[in-house]
């Protein structure tokens, strides 16, 4: 008589075959719940204390105000297109196809920080410049600047508090005092980065300034070996003091950069800032040593310039995470939380009505 080749028969238990089966379905229903659980501490239904995206989207309209269809943060933008350079010196710092010696497109966007549209320029407003590098053969890279040494404050945390702590008080239209000494006494690293960006100087537009990608990162070769990085788009065009004549209009730093184009491209020379063992890469308020080695590895050039548009930089996220093979991110906490922000900004926007920018430009653009 032949044996039952599964024995567990014999003991009125479930099949081998069933139990297989009833172990995959375990195993599912476990990974179904590590995902909801996963879900909803994003969400923030976990610990309702926790910062989550919705609430720092609902800080930045607190401070801002409403306006659908535009970023919740460097509202106020243009689109820049042309194309960088590279002259092979970063190779030996990444393997990265932006590196290798040749030409590539460029889709960038100047904008001042914050979440109003329609405001008026000064020469006191941080400026930006995001760049999405675009390799024939290779991964795209997306890194957004600013015109500041170092970032206010260390991690999303600080971020959101400052908002907060910043918000007119209804009784006056200003940042309520006490809140606002409550916070500096509360992050003394702010206060510190504060005096580190009042010793530095604002250029006279958006043509002529340095953008720094404040945060660090990783840059991996093709030996594998690791080194700790920073950059920054030094200009061609030779730096001068901000000046606003009293007749100028409120969108005069813009046109300065239109009018500029017009007369010819732009030119910034990417700059890669090599960090040091010691050298901090999680605290963006801190600077690195002014003696660093800096590379020049090559050049961005803008050569024409557009208001903002179905197609083009209005629908790029410039997600600082979005990185070609041979950089990754450094234990910055920062990078994480821009990402995470700029991914609901672009999802709540994507969805809502459009409204014609503030910097309206004629059709040729430049080039």
């Amino acid at each position: 008589m032949q044996s039952d080749p599964d024995p567990s028969r014999k003991y009125g238990l479930p099949s081998l075959a069933d139990v297989g089966t009833l172990v995959r379905l375990a195993a599912i229903g476990v990974m179904a719940l590590v995902f909801v659980v996963a879900f909803a501490a994003a969400a923030g239904w976990l610990s309702p204390a926790r910062l989550t995206q919705d609430k720092m989207m609902d800080a930045f309209t607190d401070a801002n105000g409403p306006h659908p269809g535009f970023r919740r943060n460097h509202a106020k933008g243009v689109c820049g297109t042309g194309t960088f350079q590279s002259n092979g010196k970063g190779e030996r710092l990444s393997s990265a196809a932006e590196f290798k010696s040749g030409e590539m497109p460029v889709v960038g966007r100047f904008a001042f920080a914050g979440g109003q549209p329609f405001v008026a320029d000064g020469s006191g407003i941080v400026r930006s410049l995001a760049l999405s590098f675009r390799p024939p053969h290779g991964e795209e890279w997306r890194t957004g600047m600013l015109d500041i040494p170092v970032f206010p404050v260390r991690d999303p945390e600080a971020f959101y508090e400052q908002m907060v702590a910043s918000l007119p008080d209804p009784a006056t239209g200003k940042p309520n005092p006490e809140k606002m000494e409550a916070f500096r006494a509360a992050h003394p690293e702010t206060v510190r980065a504060f005096g580190i960006i009042g010793k530095h100087p604002f250029s006279s537009d958006f043509a002529n300034e340095t953008y720094n990608a404040l945060n660090a990162f990783r840059f991996v070769n093709a030996a594998g070996a690791v080194t700790p990085v920073r950059w920054s788009v030094v200009p061609e065009a030779p730096p001068a003091p901000p000046d606003r004549p009293a007749d100028q209009d409120k969108n005069y730093l813009f046109d300065a950069l239109v009018a500029a184009v017009h007369q010819g491209p732009l030119r910034w020379h990417l700059i890669l800032t090599v960090g040091q063992p010691g050298d901090p890469t999680g605290d963006a308020t801190l600077p690195w040593p002014d003696d660093r080695e800096h590379v020049d590895v090559g050049t961005v050039t803008i050569d024409h310039i557009e208001a903002e548009a179905p197609g083009n930089c209005r629908d790029v996220n410039y997600d600082p995470l979005v990185l070609p093979a041979g950089i990754k991110p450094s234990d910055d906490p920062l990078l994480s939380a821009r990402s995470a922000a700029y991914s609901e900004s672009f999802r709540l926007r994507a969805g809502e009505p459009k409204t014609p920018s503030a910097v309206q430009i004629g059709a040729e653009g430049g080039k």
